[in-house]
């Protein structure tokens, strides 16, 4: 238990040199702050304000529409016809599944052979 008596004394050191920190820290901002200002901008201190600029949900859909035009004449320009259905996820054939299938097993029997 004598550990502990030597930890709550660092601890409460600790403490202290945190408000002293924290008590320049203030002063710093302060000094900002007013420096800030005789230049004629803003402080330091003071919270950004992002102005952003507002969009409405019209003029979005006609800057997509817009862009899926561009892409679809940059696809047929290179003569893709590789689109997928509305859903995203292209579907296989039972033709191209069984073929699939056939090679995997064939894989899997080497695998078998070699062991």
């Amino acid at each position: 238990m004598g550990n502990l008596n030597g930890l709550d004394s660092i601890v409460s050191q600790l403490r202290g040199q945190r408000t002293e920190l924290v008590r320049e820290l203030r002063h710093v901002d302060a000094a900002l702050a007013v420096l800030g200002k005789l230049e004629g901008g803003r402080s330091y201190t003071e919270p950004r304000r992002h102005s952003r600029r507002k969009m409405t949900a019209k003029s979005r859909k006609r800057i997509a529409r817009a862009q899926k035009a561009r892409w679809a004449a940059w696809r047929a320009k290179r003569g893709d016809r590789r689109t997928l259905p509305a859903g995203g996820k292209g579907t296989m054939s039972a033709a191209t599944r069984r073929k699939i299938a056939i090679a995997q097993r064939a894989r899997w029997a080497k695998v078998r052979a070699a062991e």
